[in-house]
């Protein structure tokens, strides 16, 4: 295991709301990421689907994830929007992150989420957002 993706790992696992939702680190390098959870009872909302808030976490974590990774540092969010395309139907809900700029000090990403039920994968949310490098 290369350093960043120790370092990576290393966060995830000191991350405790990831640790209460669940959600696991499924890979991480430099200007890419993917995390997923499954979708329990506890994560659903009144119509039985995948709560917002869940599909933000994953995006919001995984944009973070791809553009620290890619700026070579620990990072944070500045900005953040989601589209939200369908419900989150299914068993595990998975976001993959990518860096589309990446600066000196600052990343914008991509990062799609997906619901997955019986090993098909649709398409639920659209997000973009601004990650910092900080303690530089």
């Amino acid at each position: 295991m290369d350093d960043q993706a120790a370092f990576a790992e290393q966060v995830f696992n000191a991350q405790a709301f990831s640790q209460y939702l669940g959600a696991r680190l499924e890979s991480a390098a430099p200007g890419t990421a993917e995390i997923s959870v499954a979708i329990g009872d506890n994560l659903k909302q009144h119509q039985g689907f995948a709560h917002g808030g869940v599909l933000c976490y994953l995006a919001d974590n995984a944009i973070t994830f791809a553009g620290g990774l890619g700026l070579g540092g620990d990072a944070v969010t500045s900005e953040f929007k989601i589209n939200y395309l369908r419900p989150g139907i299914g068993t595990r809900l998975v976001a993959r992150a990518e860096a589309r700029s990446i600066g000196k000090r600052q990343a914008t990403c991509q990062c799609d989420v997906y619901c997955v039920d019986g090993g098909e994968e649709k398409l639920c949310a659209v997000a973009l957002g601004t990650v910092l490098l900080v303690g530089q």
